[in-house]
């Protein structure tokens, strides 16, 4: 074995992986392959792959490394690229930059990889900034959190989530989704799922509808919208429409989900809030039923 494969072996020995996991990961790693290394592990590639997502997001070397081998190119999809970091007594930071492997439109990949890089270093930029000021003014407590999920991961779509979460005395939390039709090679936004802008309307009201018939059958939930059966609203009431570009994805069963970053349209104990368009309501203004169904 190599060094760089032994290397490899070794970092991603130290990933800590859950216990029901343990056994067949050790298996398959001190496996002895006759010819060539992947092929042979003892498990199939599916399953391999599935074991090895843990190791990509936890660690970028590992996650670059395998990224370069041959077998594995067509399975990895978002990987940490890298990772900003503090770690002191009141000042936290942990920022991780994901980046999007192995689409067909490379010129596509690279402008979303490099988005993703110069948003992360510019927030790290910030949080050191911040940081510096409160320490020359007596010192306080900061923090920040950046990192990413991948909502939907299919033979068309791709769809991850980056968030923020920053503290300073209380917290906010805001989050961005890219949505890529991996077969045609673009990136989908919300106004290119529709005829025309008739969307706008449709979807808010329909928002509009579920936010208050969850405050009727919840009431722990609060959202900041004019409830039509109630004479005293709260005079926070703000929320009327969507923006034309708002916040979305496309989830795993094809259907629209609208985001709003926390504080956008309800206190912030509800945190991050969304809401899944039903398709039916959709029907007539969509360009075709190519993503949402």
């Amino acid at each position: 074995m190599n060094k760089k494969m032994e290397a490899l072996m070794k970092e991603y020995n130290e990933i800590p992986i859950p216990s029901q996991l343990d056994f067949v990961v050790k298996k398959a790693l001190n496996q002895k392959p006759k010819k060539r290394i992947l092929p042979k592990v003892g498990i199939g590639l599916a399953a391999a792959a599935t074991l090895f997502i843990g190791g990509l997001n936890a660690s970028p070397t590992f996650a670059n490394t395998m990224a370069e081998v041959p077998a594995l190119k067509n399975v990895v999809k978002v990987l940490t690229f890298r990772e900003f970091k503090v770690d002191e007594e009141t000042y936290q930071a942990d920022i991780k930059v994901p980046a999007i492997k192995n689409l067909d439109n490379k010129e596509l990949q690279s402008t979303l990889n490099q988005k993703y890089l110069k948003e992360s270093k510019e927030l790290y930029q910030q949080f050191q900034a911040d940081m510096k000021d409160l320490k020359e003014s007596g010192g306080g407590h900061l923090g920040v959190t950046n990192g990413y999920e991948v909502k939907t991961d299919n033979d068309q779509l791709l769809s991850i989530g980056r968030y923020t979460v920053n503290t300073v005395g209380s917290s906010s939390t805001t989050f961005q989704f890219d949505t890529i039709d991996k077969k045609n090679k673009l990136l989908i936004t919300l106004p290119s799922l529709f005829k025309s802008d008739a969307y706008v309307d449709l979807i808010s009201k329909e928002i509009r509808k579920q936010m208050i018939t969850q405050m009727e059958q919840d009431s722990d939930l609060t959202y900041w919208v004019k409830n039509p059966n109630k004479k005293d609203d709260n005079p926070l009431d703000t929320f009327e429409k969507i923006q034309s570009n708002q916040n979305f994805y496309i989830n795993k069963q094809n259907k629209l989900v609208i985001g709003f970053d926390k504080y956008e349209v309800a206190p912030g104990y509800m945190g991050v809030v969304e809401f899944i368009i039903p398709t039916d309501v959709l029907k007539g203004i969509l360009v075709s039923d190519e993503y949402v169904k």
